[in-house]
């Protein structure tokens, strides 16, 4: 399948595309300041509390009749653009598929070669978010605002938090099981591929402070190649070891502070010390940036910047260290509930302050903004070499209403895309009918056999029906997107059973379903055949979800409040449940409202969780194994969205024992 690189199949529909767009622009951009103005955000409103000269309703007043007049003036070039404008969507293209230009930064290639499926499995990062990038005046009645540049920050957290060193530190206190981890979001067992040993104990993960040096360069310029490593998952995973030996009680000896300071020691042949002398290998793929924390131009990560551990004995030279890196470790001994509580739990769970690190492919939902899009992939294309945006279709081409934005959906990817497939939903009602809201559907390479075998990987987005009541709909949703999935592994399968050219690593379904599995009006949704097919990681049954799970959908009211305004206040305000009661949207029953915060003691669950991840092992290569290695719940785009983004790790196990 040809993938599309640009929205026209030739360049002078593109330039009159263009010309018409030009016409109608100004057009669009007054009217959205005009109906902007009169909608200010929370935010906005705190600011102008404190003025006793009502300076702004002075410029509302100024400024209204001259967008009025300018809107007028602009209606007659806006009409002619929308005359070329509409009829040229039947030829546009459902998408646009842009790989990064600069080859010196590329290393998706090199990707495909570190997973040959012998003797080894791996594991790869999936992550979902609902960004909201609507026009500027329709995005603040989401209570959000600045479209642009909230596009741009979105891209550089994203990128900056995935390409963050990975930092894993396992400590062994057989008498103590009382100390909960700052940061929980790095906490796997090694891969199978892994041959340094770890040895068996409780598991912690500790408070780390990271810096590297010139903090707040660009990762892409800093990185090197991979390809020649014959450790592919250390040449992946871009991370060291540590292990720590905690004493009697919980704490930690005086030797262990020191090494959790920085004072690292290497390892050597001799039997792992006592008193927790650490080893920290650091792999140099990726550099510290600004933003890491939450903000522009922080240049230390907040406490969940984490990589790999281990012990033993031997010295470093200390100033090599602290060239390199600054860590605080300080083990925190308040129970969390980013602390895997349940025993009868197979994979680690969290409230992280970033996306994870080696985050291989990101979903997002709510790119209606172009202009947002391009700034966005800009941002993106620092960490992804992949990127499908501007998926949907326009005008009436396609779909039964007319279309006035694209789907919303993005996909960036750090493996090569194969084939690509976008369907409109022909059922949306009111506002949602005004968007081509459907599904993209994608098949990644992520590896080959030594047979030379491609190992593929299917991903798909999705954003439903977002009108509370219209349960109906979405249920017939999520029938055409079953039908859809089964189509388009129909349409780009290349294999038999007998001879097979291709094998499937993974299957992962995630997005926007606008519905949660605890309201009792959204029962006919959780009840859907779909999750027959796949898994949900933070489900139990319809109308039950695991204890840790949270909600993913934040009350807008309070997403300027100091105490969520941070990354790492939301994180610390989400692990308990009153504060969860204070800033996520809650199930509703039939009793009960979800916007009265009062009431919300009384509702099921930890909030209205309706991002979801999503995955199946029907249809993927028999003799290999999918399991959920880590599940998070990510606060780093805090002020930035009224969604929580979500990310999910896979381990795809070959069966195979390491040699």
């Amino acid at each position: 399948m040809v993938l599309y690189t640009s929205p026209f199949p030739n360049s002078f529909l593109s330039v009159l595309h263009s010309f018409s767009w030009g016409l109608i622009f100004p057009c669009y951009w007054l009217a959205d300041r005009l109906v902007g103005s009169f909608v200010p955000t929370t935010y906005e409103k705190r600011q102008r509390a404190d003025d006793p000269c009502y300076f702004h309703a002075l410029c509302i007043i100024i400024t209204t009749p001259i967008y009025l007049a300018l809107l007028v003036a602009s209606l007659p070039f806006a009409l002619i653009g929308f005359l070329l404008w509409s009829p040229l969507q039947s030829a546009r293209r459902p998408y646009i598929y842009s790989r990064l230009k600069d080859k010196n930064h590329a290393n998706g290639a090199a990707l495909l070669t570190e997973w040959k499926a012998a003797g080894s499995g791996k594991s790869f990062c999936f992550g979902s978010a609902n960004v909201c990038l609507l026009p500027d005046s329709l995005a603040r009645f989401n209570n959000v605002f600045n479209t642009q540049a909230r596009a741009k920050e979105i891209g550089r957290r994203i990128r900056n938090g995935a390409s963050r060193p990975q930092i894993k530190i396992y400590i062994d206190s057989p008498t103590n099981t009382s100390i909960s981890a700052a940061s929980f979001s790095s906490l796997v067992s090694p891969q199978a591929g892994d041959n340094r040993t770890v040895n068996a104990g409780i598991k912690r993960t500790t408070s780390m402070e990271y810096k590297g040096d010139n903090c707040g360069s660009n990762g892409e310029e800093n990185r090197e190649d991979k390809g020649g490593s014959g450790e592919p998952h250390e040449a992946e995973e871009n991370s060291c070891i540590v292990r720590i030996n905690g004493e009697e009680n919980g704490h930690m000896s005086d030797t262990e502070t020191d090494t959790a300071n920085g004072q690292a020691r290497a390892s050597g042949p001799a039997e792992p010390s006592l008193e927790g002398d650490a080893e920290i290998a650091k792999t140099p793929n990726h550099k510290q940036k600004e933003g890491d924390s939450g903000s522009l131009d922080s240049c230390s990560a907040s406490r969940e910047s984490l990589v790999k551990v281990r012990v033993g004995d031997g010295t470093v030279d200390q100033s090599t260290v602290n060239n390199k890196l600054l860590y605080k470790a300080s083990i925190m001994k308040k129970t969390s509930v980013r602390k895997k509580k349940h025993t009868d739990e197979t994979f680690d769970h969290e409230i992280s302050a970033f996306f994870p690190a080696n985050l291989d492919f990101l979903c997002l939902q709510e790119v209606f903004d172009k202009r947002a899009a391009e700034k966005l992939k800009e941002q993106l294309h620092h960490y992804f070499e992949y990127i499908v945006y501007d998926v949907g279709v326009y005008s009436c081409h396609g779909c039964c209403s007319f279309k006035f934005v694209n789907s919303g959906l993005l996909f960036a990817s750090r493996y090569p895309v194969m084939d690509a497939a976008y369907h409109c939903y022909p059922n949306g009602r009111g506002m949602d009918s005004l968007a081509s809201k459907g599904a993209l559907f994608l098949k990644v390479q992520v590896g080959s056999t030594p047979q030379d075998q491609r190992i593929v990987g299917y991903i798909s987005c999705t954003h439903l029906q977002a009108i509370a009541g219209d349960t109906t709909v979405r249920c017939e949703q999520l029938d055409m997107l079953q039908d859809w999935l089964s189509e388009f592994r129909k349409s780009t399968s290349s294999s038999s059973t007998a001879n097979p050219e291709e094998l499937v690593a993974f299957d992962v379904l995630c997005g926007d379903l606008n519905f949660d599995n605890c309201s009792s009006e959204d029962k006919l949704e959780q009840q859907h055949s779909l999750f027959t097919h796949y898994k949900d990681p933070c489900r139990v049954g319809p109308g039950e979800d695991k204890p840790w799970a949270i909600g993913t959908l934040m009350d807008p009211e309070g997403l300027y409040d100091e105490e969520v305004c941070t990354p790492d206040n939301l994180q610390k305000v989400l692990e308990s449940e009153e504060g969860r009661k204070g800033y996520l949207v809650y199930p509703t029953s039939k009793n009960h409202s979800s916007s009265q915060k009062g009431r919300k003691a009384s509702l099921k669950g930890n909030g209205r969780r309706i991002d979801y991840m999503l995955y199946t092992e029907e249809g993927l290569y028999l003799e290999w194994k999918v399991e959920v290695e880590e599940f998070s719940f990510i606060t780093q785009l805090a002020g930035l969205t009224d969604h929580l983004p979500v990310a999910m790790r896979l381990m795809v196990s070959t069966g195979e024992d390491d040699p």
